[in-house]
């Protein structure tokens, strides 16, 4: 992410700026930061993650949204716009809203340009969420995904390796095959200097 040159705009400014914008930004306590395009594999897993979800979902109360959709994160000093990669959303936002409030899981594929943001700045935001349960980080060069799961004491680390590995989401009365999730990603050639 690369922050855009202006002064600080409100969010309501983001909001609509964003309705017409030919590429993506997300929001930071004022500040807006374009993001930079994916390669076919990030897109590949992202897409996966989304359709399975969709197909165990369908019929039931959550649902499952793509990257195109916002989080609004309402922290004690600022509000912060982010748009994971999927989620699944129990508790809907208005249809007319162009974001989510309330994501049961989120889930990010990593890459080497935005891995220490989304394990660190937005991990913490996005554990600032009551309606969190899970957060997956989905690895892109390997079949690997460590799920972050609330408990009681607090948010534990599981790691999902291999084609056989199946991720547990029993908070949204799924499941998420690593086979399906990496299914047609070409391992082998590492992805040139990065992206989303």
């Amino acid at each position: 992410m690369n922050a855009l040159q202006e002064d600080w705009i409100s969010p309501a400014k983001y909001l609509a700026r964003e309705l017409g914008a030919s590429c993506k930004s997300e929001y930071v306590g004022g500040a807006v930061y374009a993001m930079s395009g994916a390669k076919n594999r990030h897109n590949r897993i992202a897409t996966n993650a989304t359709g399975a979800l969709v197909h165990r979902l369908r019929g039931r109360r959550c649902q499952a949204f793509n990257s195109d959709t916002k989080v609004r994160i309402q922290l004690a000093t600022h509000v912060r716009f982010y748009y994971p990669d999927a989620m699944v959303v129990c508790d809907s936002n208005r249809e007319e809203d162009a974001f989510q409030d309330a994501p049961s899981v989120v889930i990010e594929v990593l890459s080497n340009r935005t891995r220490r943001t989304d394990e660190s700045e937005k991990k913490d935001a996005y554990f600032t969420i009551p309606s969190l349960r899970v957060y997956l980080l989905v690895e892109q060069n390997e079949t690997l995904v460590v799920a972050l799961r609330r408990t009681d004491q607090g948010f534990v680390r599981e790691k999902y390796e291999g084609l056989q590995a199946v991720v547990p989401l029993p908070e949204i009365e799924a499941e998420l095959p690593l086979a399906e999730l990496y299914e047609r990603v070409r391992f082998g050639q590492e992805p040139e200097e990065d992206e989303d």
